[in-house]
């Protein structure tokens, strides 16, 4: 679904990333995980295509992205669904405008079809008769949930989430974690999970990939992952193993 060949990314001399070889398979789960300014977070802009590498080619499918137009990515997009870090609602939208967004902007569908599918989407995430909340009015598990929703509601074959955990107490992550579980397996997505924490991971995840000073240190499915014999690897993983 996802391959990264020869990816490196520099900001002036800096390089963020360097020489990352990667592919996830269609269906997948994949954890990508590193510490602050590690170059998770660049290295899923560039597969998102917000941001284009430096060397390298980045491919979706059957389409290589690097060197398209804007106009061209946009396109590859609609196969993508995003959860944002702080979930990047609409403040001024009620829930159900903030997931009908995509269909609303690229879709043809009348009022009442995207209305249903607004209704589907947050019902299968476990929310129901919320759509004229504001987002002011949501808990921040609510939010999470509603930008998972509005991630889902084109029907993408990919989904990214980044730092999903991020701001939540022990219990609401773990409601996060099993709903990043049931998607996958309700909607047979590929699935790109940007975190910090480990324990989420090691829950979620088919394989862990982690990212130290922009280079791809390691990557394996979690049993063997957590016996990965390098001081890097032990590091994030002390306390859970």
């Amino acid at each position: 679904m996802i391959k990264l060949k020869n990816v490196s990314k520099y900001f002036g001399e800096k390089a963020a990333l360097k020489n990352i070889n990667l592919e996830i398979a269609d269906g997948e789960t994949l954890a990508i995980i590193g510490g602050s300014g590690s170059g998770k977070s660049t290295l899923l802009r560039l597969m998102i295509g917000l941001i284009k590498p430096t060397e390298g080619e980045i491919w979706i499918g059957d389409e290589e992205i690097s060197k398209m137009s804007d106009e061209e990515i946009n396109k590859v997009r609609l196969k993508m669904g995003m959860v944002f870090q702080y979930s990047a609602l609409f403040d001024s939208m009620t829930v159900g405008d903030n997931v009908a967004f995509g269909l609303v902007e690229h879709t043809n569908f009348s009022k009442d079809k995207i209305r249903g599918i607004v209704r589907e989407k947050l019902n299968q995430v476990g929310l129901e008769n919320v759509e004229n909340l504001m987002p002011n009015e949501l808990s921040g598990g609510m939010k999470k949930r509603v930008s998972l929703a509005r991630a889902i509601a084109f029907g993408p074959e990919i989904i990214f989430y980044d730092e999903p955990s991020s701001g939540l107490d022990p219990v609401t992550t773990n409601k996060i974690d099993e709903l990043i579980i049931s998607t996958q397996r309700l909607l047979k997505v590929t699935s790109i999970v940007v975190t910090h924490d480990m324990i989420s991971a090691c829950h979620i995840a088919d394989r862990i990939a982690m990212v130290y000073n922009g280079e791809l240190i390691a990557i394996d499915n979690v049993e063997n992952f957590k016996k990965i014999n390098d001081t890097r690897v032990k590091e994030f993983l002390r306390g859970i193993v």
